[in-house]
């Protein structure tokens, strides 16, 4: 079992470009990606330069005892809606079993407590069977499918809308706190 002290999510820096674009252009992260061409690092670069200032885009690496070991991107924040897109995905290696959930609480913790966001909003290409039922086990419902709706490798792929209310994530939170890090204070 993962302890909460472990595992901590950052703001991510300039520092971390060169290992994100590592872990965004490897063939494992990249295969569920909606977009899904080698990014250079001048075009990551951009990228940064544009969200690092945003006010409608958060974006954090996942560290496990100090190592970064994923990144969690909360999109579209919509304050008129209350409502916001996410991402995430494991680059690191060797993260013993749960971290990737301790990942996932820890966003939907920051999107739901410290955003105050009312309802959580993603898209899950259908043949990720992984990161839906990765979704389900956060809490997640599904919205809609939306048939052959996405460009995927000369395809278009069918995509499944997802979606976690903030009631929802407050009423399970601490079953989902206990499955993570155990019996211990969750909330620091």
């Amino acid at each position: 079992m993962l302890l909460r002290k472990e595992c901590h999510l950052r703001v991510l820096e300039e520092k971390d470009l060169e290992l994100v674009l590592g872990w965004r252009n490897s063939d494992r992260i990249r295969a569920n990606m909606f977009t899904d061409h080698i990014i250079s690092l001048d075009e990551h670069r951009e990228w940064f330069e544009k969200v690092a200032n945003s006010l409608i885009s958060k974006h954090f690496i996942f560290e496990y005892n100090g190592s970064p070991k994923g990144v969690v991107n909360v999109t579209a924040i919509d304050t008129h809606n209350n409502k916001c897109d996410w991402g995430f995905y494991v680059g690191g290696d060797n993260l013993p079993p749960g971290a990737s959930l301790a990942m996932g609480y820890l966003g939907l913790e920051y999107i739901f407590e410290v955003l105050n966001i009312r309802k959580l909003y993603s898209e899950v290409f259908g043949f990720n069977t992984a990161s839906i039922k990765f979704h389900k086990k956060l809490g997640f419902i599904e919205e809609g499918y939306l048939k052959a709706h996405a460009l995927k490798n000369g395809r278009y792929e069918d995509v499944v809308c997802m979606a976690l209310f903030q009631d929802d994530w407050l009423e399970t939170r601490d079953n989902l706190a206990a499955n993570c890090f155990g019996g211990e204070d969750n909330h620091e």
